[in-house]
């Protein structure tokens, strides 16, 4: 038998005391993660083949650090980031629709709404109607979009709002970087997207996805015995997380199920060969791996297994208000046949994000009560152990 605290003895500077609640509904700390978090470090706000064209761009709002953010690809193939807000008036350069606004420029430039000033990809202030009329003191090439620190990793855009980073992405990711590089995150496109405002706090919200232990009673519908509750191969590195979560041999798929699972293994209840992980993932080659479970501080989940990735991301609007964003990518299929299997597998996997966000809001009712003061964690909550000790040594820097 498993010691049942075995991550407690592999990493007992996380200690095993109860969890304080407070973080979770208190305004006066979320600012503090605002500041402290949200407005330092690296955040993971999108994927190149998102833009793939010259002219391609994504505004991407982000609540918690105030801004609203273009990354635009120029004639140049670079991808860029600058605030939205013109300098003219203070509007925004790109009228959003949305948490997420796409667009496209043949000229690679956007031009804002409000009084037509028009900035280059590269964020320099191109045209200024009736600019004879400003003043002496007013100089085009000082008033360009307002730039942001911008990186890239595996496909995955990194911004950066810190006038001055306290180091860099390369950095920042670590060895979590070494960890899944070389899996063919750009291959697996077929994409499926999901996204909806949750009444609850960001650490809430990952909570609920960094852990195997609900399984066997939130999953029970859309997952019945699929899943073992226990975590296999956890590493900490620095501010970020993985594990392993397994199988549960033996089990019997529905016969439906079964079917789509032998035309397209779109789905992760089944046993694969392993032809694309990385060797840092999985590295015992366990027969039971379903797929690879962690967190890229501070709100983004990335997940991976044979032939399928997908990610939670949880964007802070307010103490108690989260953005959730859904994405999960397999290869293209090529046959009506593919087609049908993957989209089988994606409803299943949408029906099981669906039980997990609905515990959320909840949560966060009950939290706010402040009839309980702590949480209680097992064993195999330990992602969420090392979490709340990241958080809270961010927060208190």
């Amino acid at each position: 038998m498993n010691d049942p605290h075995r991550w407690l003895n592999e990493h007992p500077e996380l200690g095993s005391g109860p969890i304080p609640i407070e973080p979770y509904i208190a305004p006066d700390w979320y600012e503090r993660e605002r500041e402290k978090i949200f407005k330092k470090v690296w955040l993971c706000v999108g994927r190149m083949d998102e833009i793939p064209k010259k002219g391609d761009y994504k505004v991407k709002r982000l609540a918690a650090a105030d801004t609203s953010i273009i990354l635009m690809r120029g004639k140049d193939d670079v991808v860029r980031a600058h605030h939205n807000i013109c300098a003219h008036r203070g509007n925004t350069v790109v009228t959003e629709t949305g948490p997420e606004t796409f667009g496209r420029s043949k000229a690679a430039i956007v031009t804002c709404r409000f009084h037509g000033w028009v900035y280059g990809a590269d964020g320099a202030l191109k045209h200024v109607p009736s600019e004879e009329r400003f003043y002496q003191c007013f100089d085009k090439k000082q008033n360009g979009l307002s730039p942001i620190h911008v990186d890239f990793w595996e496909g995955f855009i990194f911004v950066n709002l810190a006038e001055t980073p306290d180091n860099s992405l390369a950095e920042f990711l670590g060895d979590y970087a070494g960890h899944f590089a070389g899996f063919p995150f750009a291959e697996l496109s077929y994409q499926f997207t999901y996204h909806t405002e949750l009444e609850c706090n960001w650490k809430v919200a990952h909570d609920a996805f960094a852990e195997a232990y609900h399984v066997d009673t939130i999953h029970a519908g859309s997952f019945p015995n699929t899943f073992s509750t226990g975590l296999q191969n956890v590493k900490l590195m620095g501010p970020h997380r993985t594990c392993a979560v397994c199988l549960t041999l033996g089990a019997t798929p529905t016969p439906v199920a079964g079917i789509a699972n032998s035309i397209a293994g779109a789905s992760l209840v089944t046993q694969r060969a392993e032809t694309m992980l990385p060797p840092s993932i999985n590295p015992d080659k366990r027969d039971d791996f379903a797929f690879e479970l962690s967190v890229l501080f501070p709100n983004t989940l990335i997940h991976v297994s044979e032939g399928i990735w997908f990610t939670h991301q949880f964007w802070p609007i307010a103490h108690n208000r989260t953005l959730w964003e859904g994405r999960y990518y397999v290869r293209p299929p090529k046959t009506n046949a593919e087609r049908w299997a993957t989209e089988h597998a994606m409803t299943l996997q949408r029906n099981a994000w669906l039980e997990d966000t609905a515990t959320m809001e909840d949560t966060q009712r009950a939290m706010q009560s402040r009839a309980k003061k702590v949480q209680n964690l097992q064993d195999d909550e330990i992602l969420i152990r090392h979490s709340t000790a990241v958080v809270d040594e961010y927060v208190n820097a």
